[in-house]
């Protein structure tokens, strides 16, 4: 594993995870560099993993603040109700919408860590795997092709998050 501070040295990358905590715009903005690269080795069939806001960076566009994602899944960034409080911070479970080899071993009982105040609402309803429900039923899991996302962070979420780590692993290692 390798952590990158300029596209020339993406190279032959079999996965890129882009992990997430911060603002649309300036992630938007730090991940412009390395965008044409990560592009081709997407097309090429290089795994992406996005977590939190490197989830919702998959996406065109988002309702936190001007900024264009990577745009490989048509769709936008939605605010979270305002009848809830946010950020959406703590603990809350998945609802499974269809099987994936991300979610081996994973229960609608378990528990995930989440913390965002934002979320994406995928045109293509196929990419959902999971849900979350927070005042809005939103995507908690997507999977399109060779495209993974969470919108929880699951290196803060125990036993159960440490199984989509190792599912993932494996993915990548097929």
């Amino acid at each position: 594993m390798k952590v990158l501070s300029s596209p020339e040295r993406l190279g032959d990358m079999d996965a890129i995870i882009l992990p997430g905590v911060g603002n649309f715009k300036a992630a938007s903005q730090n991940i412009q560099p390395f965008r044409s690269t990560i592009l081709c080795l997407v097309r090429e069939g290089a795994l992406l993993f996005g977590i939190c806001l490197g989830l919702q960076l998959l996406f065109e566009e988002s309702e936190e603040s001007p900024g264009s994602g990577l745009e490989l899944l048509q769709g936008r960034v939605l605010r979270l109700p305002q009848k809830v409080k946010t950020p959406h911070m703590g603990w809350n479970t998945l609802r499974i919408c269809r099987e994936n080899e991300l979610l081996e071993g994973i229960s609608e009982e378990a528990y995930f860590y989440f913390v965002h105040s934002y979320h994406a609402n995928p045109v293509n309803e196929e990419a959902i795997v999971a849900r979350t429900d927070y005042g809005v039923s939103f995507a908690s899991v997507i999977s399109y092709r060779n495209i993974y996302g969470t919108q929880f962070h699951p290196e803060k979420s125990g036993e159960s998050g440490a199984r989509i780590l190792e599912n993932l692993v494996r993915i990548i290692k097929k």
